[in-house]
């Protein structure tokens, strides 16, 4: 057999192979088609001992109320991307995945978030994860993790959901903007400005001569005199009102800057506060003892504007001032060695209050 003949009947041999296989893909793929939902398998991959927020059964009861087609239907006309948007649409939901097997069963494969706190302060309720993504906390949600009180104010809003970071930045870009708007307010002032200035420039190089050709007397000259002098103290004082003018608008404008830049300054005050607070409670899920001692954080904001935290023990019947989230570590370990050396001798029951704020102190009050 001659080599062109030979390359000729190979490649035929795959032609017709790859024939073979488009044709049965396209065959399964009408099959597949065809073919009824018989079922569906709702499975939540990551419900651990913590608890869940979000049951198999709510997510059946969202995909029923959706109207979206699922059992009976043929699988063509199942919407798989709209059962992933409906169900990903909620905040606590990390990743969803919609698919159809072979056998006819619909599976929705849903990941969770794993909060880190709760809060349930003044008018939030919500979970933060330990990356920093906030959500509303599920009606029928039971999670346990460390709760935080009080009257401390997030950095987001309480209908907010998603990264904090991303919020807080666009809230910064938003007041960039602001004050990049407001310095453009000013440009109609510096050009009234500019203008005022070659005004007192042209008034001061306003100068009388005498008219020796016009053989004018020296009575004539002061009269002129005069009048010029009066003229351009009329023009100064119109020029000195203007000059007020422009630096008043100048000025409340520039108060309107400092406003916005105050405002930045807070949130970014307020946005550190809160990193703070994440990997406080960070520490205290890391450490066996502290995780189970403490039952509840009560934040609250200084009258020096710091962030400072409570925290209610399970044993006795005192509260823990912890003050500002700076050498925690330290704290702790102050607050461990009068556990061991001080409550155990005195007694769980004689303080109201427990303070480690102060170094290397700890402060008890009945």
């Amino acid at each position: 057999m001659s080599r062109p003949l030979k390359y000729l009947l190979i490649g035929l041999m795959w032609a017709a192979v790859a024939g073979y296989i488009l044709w049965s893909a396209a065959a399964a793929r009408r099959q597949r088609a065809a073919r009824e939902v018989t079922g569906m398998v709702v499975d939540v991959k990551d419900s651990t001992s913590q608890g869940h927020l979000v049951s198999t059964a709510q997510v059946r009861s969202w995909i029923r109320r959706s109207g979206l087609r699922t059992v009976g239907a043929k699988v063509d006309e199942v919407d798989l991307q709209g059962i992933e948007r409906l169900i990903a649409d909620n905040g606590f939901v990390s990743r969803v995945d919609a698919y159809v097997r072979y056998d006819g069963t619909l599976h929705v494969d849903i990941r969770q978030r794993r909060p880190l706190v709760r809060l349930l302060t003044d008018g939030w309720n919500c979970y933060v994860t330990q990356e920093g993504f906030a959500f509303a906390a599920p009606r029928s949600s039971s999670l346990y993790v460390p709760v935080v009180t009080g009257s401390y104010r997030p950095p987001f809003p309480a209908t907010y959901a998603g990264p904090v970071r991303s919020y807080v930045e666009e809230r910064l870009g938003e007041i960039d903007r602001r004050i990049e708007e407001l310095e453009r307010e000013k440009y109609p002032y510096f050009r009234r400005e500019l203008q005022n200035d070659e005004n007192i420039r042209a008034l001061r190089r306003m100068r009388i001569k005498r008219r020796w050709w016009r053989l004018e007397s020296e009575k004539e000259f002061d009269k002129r005199v005069e009048e010029l002098r009066s003229h351009k103290a009329d023009l100064r004082r119109r020029y000195r009102y203007e000059a007020r003018l422009v630096q008043e608008g100048i000025d409340a404008i520039s108060a309107r800057q400092e406003a916005e830049r105050r405002k930045q300054k807070k949130l970014e005050k307020s946005y550190e506060d809160f990193v703070k607070l994440l990997t406080f409670v960070e520490f205290l899920e890391e450490d066996d003892f502290w995780r189970s001692e403490v039952v509840q954080i009560v934040a609250h904001t200084a009258p020096s504007g710091a962030l400072e935290v409570d925290l209610v023990p399970r044993s006795g019947r005192f509260r823990i001032l912890f003050g500002r989230l700076e050498e925690v570590e330290e704290k702790f370990d102050r607050l461990a060695a009068f556990y061991r050396r001080g409550l155990g001798r005195l007694g769980w029951d004689e303080f109201a209050t427990v303070s480690v704020k102060y170094r290397g102190r700890v402060v008890c009050r009945k």
